[in-house]
């Protein structure tokens, strides 16, 4: 129901921008969009430690549209579909951590003409929300795969060696990139987390934990 209601709501939003913009028809360009993703989860342990997490690699693939404000200035809101997450490897034992996200960023945008096309440069915040994941664990030879839940507190009542994460993210985005005259662009892109991904925990007393989404990748897409 949580899911339902986040993409709904977004939907409602890139709705509303596309009627606000009725009037300046023509102006209003619509883009479809994907790439990869080279994703780690950041941030601190139960003790307090940092995190030591290798890079996976993800991608992502969606839609955006592009509203005028100002001359060369841009709103640019999208739907993303979104993969992150993390690597783990110790003595014994090597965890994949795998999530899924749809994802609403929210960006401004300059672009300046560059040769036959145009520079740009964007930022702006965006809100995601965990759909699915997985855990892969390699022991021995052998692989055992466990799937992440989503939710904001881990009861006592809950299985202990599930994965948990909280469904809802925010953070930022910055990007740079080139767009030809024909609409074909390639952008690169940082991605910074925000907020804590580790549940309120009530196994743990203590828990120092920050777990945070970061990643940067590659798009390529194609401008209406």
């Amino acid at each position: 129901m949580k899911t339902k209601l986040f993409i709904f709501t977004m939907f409602m939003i890139l709705s509303a921008s596309l009627i606000a913009q009725n009037t300046e028809k023509g102006k209003t360009a619509f883009a479809i969009l994907g790439g990869i993703n080279v994703q780690n989860l950041n941030g601190k342990n139960i003790s307090g430690d940092k995190l030591e997490n290798d890079l996976i690699l993800g991608y992502h693939a969606g839609f955006n549209v592009q509203i005028p404000i100002a001359p060369a200035f841009y709103f640019q809101p999208g739907l993303l579909f979104s993969t992150k997450g993390a690597k783990n490897t110790t003595s014994i034992s090597t965890s994949t951590i795998k999530l899924s996200y749809v994802e609403l960023p929210l960006n401004f945008v300059y672009k300046g003409a560059l040769g036959n096309g145009f520079i740009m440069l964007g930022f702006g915040p965006y809100v995601a929300y965990g759909i699915g994941g997985k855990v892969i664990t390699e022991v021995g030879g052998n692989e055992v795969e466990t799937d992440v839940e989503f939710q904001n507190t881990v009861a006592v009542t809950d299985p202990l060696l599930t994965t948990y994460f909280k469904g809802l993210d925010a953070g930022g985005n910055i990007f740079a990139g080139y767009e030809t005259a024909g609409g074909l662009f390639l952008q690169l892109n940082t991605q910074f987390g925000m907020l804590n991904l580790r549940p309120e925990n009530d196994w743990i007393s203590d828990d120092k934990s920050v777990i945070k989404n970061t990643g940067f990748g590659v798009s390529l897409g194609y401008r209406f």
